[in-house]
């Protein structure tokens, strides 16, 4: 009940809808700041103070001197982070789930650093490199996006088109449609049938878009920990701890590439592989933190090429909604009145 009369006070729609459209800085820009400040020699608490009073106003800075206020409180970083992202800080923004999950992934670095003693700045370089990687990933596949997407909005026009194209003709589609009972039943299926198309659609643009998960953040975080002088057994430990603390929920999905069966979680299938690189470096006697690093990059580059394999397909996949939906309701709305108006006028006429 208390958010009620804060809603109410002042302009909240206009205040809303800026929310909704601002753009929020990049994490992996404020982590990249946040890594250089502590190479430099500037305290993790100060550090966010800093970064926080550089943000225009909004979640990111609300959420950055918050976690300074914490830390100047003697609140580890991770802590207070975490527990700032549980009272959902991002709401009103775009892809809020997004932002959510990409700064759990943020805690998640930063408890492992904390843990296992590795040098911060490390750490967070190496989480900036893969946050990039993200992105551009994502990236390329809004690019590779965009041209079904047109597609498909051109071809949702076609039932309103049929109708203005039956209307040039002269026909008087546009009284059988709305004085008859079959124009009516054409309207009902017409407009059920573009509804179910454009939720199809929807569904198919949001099944090719990557998830805001890091490929490769499992090794990435065991080589920081292994960096910070901790055993092979203890740094899967703490791995495996921080990701549960932090909340980072593994998506149930088929890992890139085919790296694993069908319902296998990802996370999964990268603690597997870490498994398998330790392995490795303990029968070659090879560093198990450049395998890791190494594994990482091989991850995210075969997430990267799934997702642009799953673009590629969409321009195949959303032909399924022009066949099954738009095809027939641009039928129903454009030539079955046609056809009862000819019908008519030729009864009428006789």
């Amino acid at each position: 009940m208390t958010g009620g009369p804060g809603r109410r006070s002042g302009s909240p729609g206009p205040g809303r809808r800026r929310t909704r459209r601002s753009r929020l800085t990049p994490a992996a820009v404020l982590v990249e700041r946040l890594a250089v400040l502590i190479g430099a020699g500037v305290a993790p608490a100060r550090a966010w103070g800093h970064v926080g009073a550089a943000e225009p106003p909004g979640a990111i800075r609300r959420l950055a001197e918050a976690v300074a206020l914490d830390g100047g409180d003697g609140v580890a970083v991770s802590t207070s982070l975490v527990s700032r992202l549980d009272t959902r800080p991002f709401e009103g923004a775009q892809d809020p789930d997004g932002h959510d999950r990409t700064w759990r992934q943020v805690a998640c670095a930063w408890r492992v650093a904390e843990t296992s003693g590795a040098p911060m700045a490390d750490c967070l370089h190496s989480l900036v490199s893969a946050l990039r990687s993200a992105d551009e990933a994502r990236r390329d596949v809004q690019v590779a996006l965009s041209g079904p997407r047109a597609t498909a909005n051109v071809v949702l026009a076609l039932p309103p088109v049929g109708l203005l194209f039956s209307l040039g003709l002269g026909f008087d589609t546009g009284a059988v449609l709305v004085g008859t009972p079959i124009g009516w039943a054409c309207v009902g299926v017409a407009g059920g049938l573009v509804m179910v198309a454009r939720r199809w659609n929807a569904r198919l643009v949001r099944g090719a878009l990557p998830s805001s998960r890091v490929p490769g953040l499992r090794p990435e975080l065991l080589a920081v920990a292994l960096s910070g002088g901790a055993s092979w057994s203890s740094g899967l430990t703490t791995v495996d701890e921080a990701i549960v603390s932090c909340g980072i929920e593994a998506s149930v999905t088929e890992p890139p590439g085919g790296a694993g069966p069908v319902g296998e979680s990802a996370d999964r299938v990268e603690r597997r592989r870490c498994e398998a690189v330790l392995d490795l470096s303990r029968r070659a006697g090879a560093p198990a933190g450049l395998l890791l690093r190494s594994e990482a990059r091989e991850l995210r580059l075969e997430a990267r090429t799934a997702a642009q394999a799953a673009a590629g397909r969409l321009g195949v996949t959303l032909m399924l909604p022009l066949g099954v939906c738009i095809l027939p309701a641009f039928l129903v709305i454009g030539v079955v009145p046609l056809v009862v108006s000819l019908v008519s006028s030729t009864a009428g006429s006789w």
